[in-house]
């Protein structure tokens, strides 16, 4: 460390030291407003000039230092210099010590802050690189992230200096004046009846209203630069138009129909999305009919000799193409027409913020949501495009089994999809380049997972990079390297990537209102769904940060609600509990954090484990694989997060993430009577496990019960 930073550590620790040594925090009370009001205010009268330096002085570095105090200080400014001077004073003083707190911050702690508050410091740079001053003001007029927080945390930032000094000052300057008023009405405050003048209930309502006003200042001055160019149409024909028929986009236009809203539906393919037609509903299918192959095959031990047989693999697709049948009349035309939705078969072009293009025809609607999807990301791998790569949406198509399938990933979908075809007869092998599966998982997950595909026979290579792809001697081969680096070469029939999916942006003309991804390729959406457009809403794939059916549902109606009444008022989307589950066999389903989650955000937490192998119903059905773990709050049954691996997990789940969306914890699972054989009651066991490690008089009680029984009873002759 140089010997700069080695000075203004040592004046930052003198600081602080004499702060508390002094206790001059007594001295920042509105007890101590009055009480010194009157000996202050005479020697503002005697020596203006230097008070009011000493004011300034002081106000700098109880900002600099990022002290406790500044809001009564404030007020102590109104008091003393009036509104003017005290609005002057304190703005000043405020931009002088936040800039300092910025530039201290910048030259001294970039990496400590960057990791105790990196997430929060990526969104204010996506914020800066996005609209620039105008980002930063909002944060100073609508102090989202504390102000002792947010002067040092700019400082790791982009932030020019001279755009922080002005942004910083215009920004503030309106809270401060609101404050300084306020502070110059309770100096005049000699009894209750005070409280009662009519200049300080007009303060009382500034300072009530001013976040309010604020916000919605800026909201119509946002508006405003975003529709700068574009002229509104004078009449709507619809109150809405949605772009994409998937889950997401059905759901919208059903709810918005329901609402009496007149509702438009753009679908350029067969309603019903991905989760229809290549996603949810198929693969379950297939995990189901690959779970039957399996049983059968098991079978064999239970006694039954013919249980094998030969598998139709074109009978299996038959089945699958039969379940989504079963469910698609949900998702016809005729359904939503009967609902009072408009369907449209065609290409949608955004030409307006309230305007849709469609098959030369121009639609226009009041608000848009863009349901538009995701596609699989096929990877940048040389030689993959001439192998002909099978991918979640193009697998269905099969007719012939393939004898050796690779698949590319480690996440739900080549875990789900591996699996499955490993039991209905294909040798895979499944590479991956992680370490592990399902990283965004509990690693104890993963290798339950891995040991269970090894169990059935897949070929898992982790740890592993492709490297190419070949074609020679009529067969196809999958060049990569191993986690030592060595090169090996991997025989396949067909290859199935799926390493993720990329949202569906090109093609909307979503480019010309600077409607531009972000940087894991979805939509960049407020809390209220909207995009940069305000009128303009984001749901599903499209929009994040969850891939899941149920989370496109869910954001549909946030989105439906803000679109139709944001005018009166809005709905935040929260993310605080969103389940998902894996299919695989042990299924994986999680809610809330993680281990490595709540480590992450340094979250305090206590773990408290069940394996299900003390489950009688695992035991029946020979599923002893698995457990529940669940994250609580240390000392307190309050749940943060549930990760249940085993059989029937997603459905073991829904128990947990009902009690964590009503704040319902473990205790009151405790007193809930669940049936017997079922695996929902590895909940009770692991809520029984819980009382039994926190219940402080747990083992006095018991030498007491003890005491009362063995004088209930007889002593055994000797």
């Amino acid at each position: 460390m140089n010997a700069r930073k080695l000075v203004v550590i040592g004046l930052i620790l003198a600081a602080v030291a004499s702060f508390f040594f002094f206790d001059l925090g007594q001295y920042l009370t509105l007890e101590s407003i009055k009480r010194l009001h009157g000996p202050l205010r005479a020697e503002v009268r005697g020596h203006p000039w230097w008070a009011g330096a000493l004011f300034f002085l002081a106000y700098v570095a109880l900002t600099a230092f990022s002290f406790p105090g500044t809001v009564v200080l404030t007020l102590l400014g109104g008091a003393l210099f009036g509104l003017i001077g005290g609005t002057l004073l304190v703005s000043f003083a405020s931009t002088v010590g936040a800039t300092i707190a910025m530039l201290m911050s910048r030259f001294m702690m970039r990496d400590w802050f960057q990791k105790r508050f990196g997430r929060h410091i990526a969104g204010i740079d996506r914020g800066l690189t996005r609209d620039g001053p105008l980002y930063l003001f909002s944060l100073r007029l609508m102090p989202v992230i504390p102000f002792v927080l947010l002067n040092p945390a700019l400082g790791l930032t982009r932030v020019r200096f001279w755009t922080f000094w002005w942004t910083t000052w215009a920004g503030m300057l309106p809270g401060n004046a609101v404050y300084v008023a306020a502070g110059r009405e309770l100096a005049r405050i000699d009894s209750l009846s005070g409280i009662l003048s009519p200049s300080m209930i007009t303060t009382l309502v500034l300072l009530g209203v001013f976040p309010l006003l604020a916000n919605k200042l800026l909201g119509v001055y946002k508006a405003r630069k975003a529709y700068k160019g574009w002229r509104k149409p004078r009449r709507f024909e619809r109150n809405l138009i949605v772009i994409g028929g998937g889950a997401g986009g059905l759901a919208a236009a059903e709810l918005a129909a329901s609402m009496k809203a007149r509702v438009t539906l753009i679908e350029r393919n067969a309603l019903g999305g991905d989760s229809l037609n290549a996603g949810s509903v198929p693969s379950k299918a297939l995990v189901r009919f690959a779970r039957l192959a399996h049983d059968r095959v098991c079978g064999e031990r239970l006694g039954f000799a013919r249980a094998r047989g030969e598998l139709d693999f074109g009978a299996v697709m038959d089945g699958v193409r039969a379940s989504v049948g079963k469910v698609a009349p949900q998702a016809s035309v005729a359904r939503y027409e009967q609902l009072g939705v408009e369907v449209i078969a065609g290409e949608a072009r955004v030409v307006s913020p309230w305007e849709v293009e469609v098959d030369g025809r121009t639609l226009s609607a009041r608000s848009l949501i863009l349901a538009t999807g995701s596609r699989p990301t096929i990877p940048d791998i040389p030689g993959l495009a001439e192998v002909e790569p099978l991918t979640s949406d193009s697998i269905w198509q099969l007719r012939q089994r393939p004898a050796r399938l690779l698949v590319l990933g480690g996440g739900p979908v080549a875990c789900e999809l591996g699996q499955a075809f490993q039991r209905l007869g294909s040798q895979v092998t499944l590479v991956h380049r992680g370490e592990r599966l399902l990283a965004c998982e509990e690693e104890e997950a993963g290798e339950v997972l891995a040991q269970a595909l090894r169990a059935d026979g897949v070929d898992l290579r982790l740890g592993h990079v492709t490297q190419r792809f070949e074609i020679g001697e009529g067969e196809r081969r999958m060049v990569c390297q191993d986690p030592h680096g060595r090169e090996l070469s991997l025989p396949f029939d067909e290859v199935l990537v799926a390493v993720g999916r990329s949202a569906n942006l090109d093609g909307f003309g979503l480019e010309q209102f600077s409607l531009e991804p972000g940087e894991d390729g979805t939509l960049e959406v407020n809390e209220y769904l909207a995009t940069r457009m305000p009128n303009i809403y984001a749901i599903g794939d499209v929009a994040g940060p969850y891939r899941f059916t149920h989370m496109a549902v869910r954001q549909a109606r946030y989105a439906v609600f803000n679109a139709l009444f944001g005018m009166f008022w809005r709905l935040k989307v929260s993310y605080r509990v969103t389940p998902r589950a894996t299919f695989t066999s042990p299924q994986v389903a999680r809610v809330g954090l993680s281990e490595q989650e709540a480590r992450e955000q340094e979250v305090e937490f206590e773990v408290t484990r069940l394996d299900l192998a003390a489950l009688d119903r695992a035991q029946i059905d020979e599923t002893p694989d698995g457990f529940v773990k669940v994250l609580t709050v240390p000392g307190k049954d309050r749940i943060l997060g549930v990760t249940v691996v085993g059989e029937q997990a997603s459905e073991t789940l829904a128990e947990f993430v009902m009690a964590m969306k009503h704040k319902i914890g473990l205790k009151k699972l405790l007193a809930t009577v669940h049936i017997y054989p079922t695996f929902s009651e590895a909940n009770h066991r692991l809520a029984t496990l819980w009382k039994r490690d926190h219940a402080p008089r747990r083992q006095r009680l018991l030498r007491w019960a003890e005491r009362i029984n063995r004088r209930r009873v007889s002593e055994p002759p000797a």
